[in-house]
């Protein structure tokens, strides 16, 4: 069996690498594979597990031995889906395992904007605290959580973290989802509804023909002027143009970001704007989430192996 690792490099502090999955046949890992790379290094894979490598329609017309991709984290939109079904091909990606990590990496950004540490940091190490009259230095403008209207955007299980982190500091949740969930302690309203009446707007749905690009000029011109967007889903979600004239121009009050549609970054409108906080897609890279990591891959492959494969994404039988 031969097992092809697209882009290790994003993967060796998951534990993905060339000699753990040595035990299941002849291991061939590549640092990173460019989109017109793939097909001429998977041709002959049984097997492949990748991060971002787009693995395109016409990529599995050449590679007749494939019977499994191991997604190696939850969003799976650098695969083509319906070509993988056609083609008889399991996909299986790696679930809930950053859960807790993006849901505590979405607060961490909006405590950043509403406390202000970075800010009140740098005033101190700058001598400013040294230099007061009195105790305090309430020089920047804070907020409280709670109370404030969080409307949760896409409810799978970060969605649902999100949301029950927000609960315990007070805020009034509302969510909105295509999919109807068995049960839901919020309330349920459409997105229109959410991006309108919401303090602060988290996107935590998957990035699909239909959600690509949904918050744009018209959706932002509907949020109040002191409302804050997240974003720890998927960059291209949003129009980056809209966004940067809403924060420019007091449509909103802020944003913060751990993804962009482009990434490594490119040219963004929103890289200097000082009301736009933008992280390197690091929400679900804490140590003890890339064991999770790891462990999720080489479990959903043992198992696919033993015929029980799990976390499906694409299946000949679905």
């Amino acid at each position: 069996m031969k097992l092809v690792i697209t882009d290790a490099s994003t993967l060796t502090s998951a534990g993905i690498t060339r000699e753990r999955f040595a035990a299941y046949g002849e291991v061939i890992a590549y640092d990173l594979t460019a989109p017109e790379q793939v097909a001429q290094r998977i041709q002959d894979a049984d097997a492949v597990f990748c991060n971002k490598t787009v693995i395109a329609a016409e990529v599995f017309e050449k590679c007749p031995r494939l019977r499994y991709i191991g997604e190696c984290a939850t969003g799976y939109n650098n695969i083509d889906i319906d070509a993988a079904k056609a083609h008889g091909i399991t996909v299986c990606n790696a679930g809930a395992y950053s859960t807790n990590a993006v849901a505590q990496h979405t607060f961490a950004l909006l405590l950043h904007h509403c406390n202000r540490v970075a800010a009140y940091d740098s005033a101190v190490r700058n001598g400013a605290w040294q230099q007061a009259k009195t105790f305090s230095l309430p020089l920047y403008p804070m907020q409280e959580l709670t109370g404030k209207i969080l409307a949760v955007i896409g409810y799978g299980s970060i969605g649902q973290k999100v949301a029950s982190i927000g609960t315990a500091f007070g805020m009034q949740v509302l969510v909105a989802t295509r999919t109807i969930p068995e049960s839901c302690p919020y309330p349920l309203v459409s997105i229109e509804e959410a991006f309108q009446q919401a303090d602060i707007v988290t996107l935590h749905t998957p990035l699909t023909a239909q959600t690509a690009r949904m918050v744009d000029a018209k959706r932002l011109s509907t949020m109040k002027s002191t409302a804050i967007l997240l974003n720890t889903a998927r960059g291209g979600l949003i129009v980056e143009e809209d966004l940067a004239e809403a924060l420019r121009n007091g449509i909103i009050a802020g944003a913060a970001l751990d993804v962009l549609t482009e990434e490594p970054m490119g040219q963004t409108p929103l890289h200097q704007l000082s009301n736009c906080t933008i992280t390197p897609h690091i929400a679900y890279s804490p140590k003890d989430t890339l064991i999770r990591l790891g462990n999720i891959v080489e479990e959903n492959f043992r198992l696919f192996l033993a015929g029980k494969p799990q976390n499906i994404v694409a299946s000949p039988g679905l």
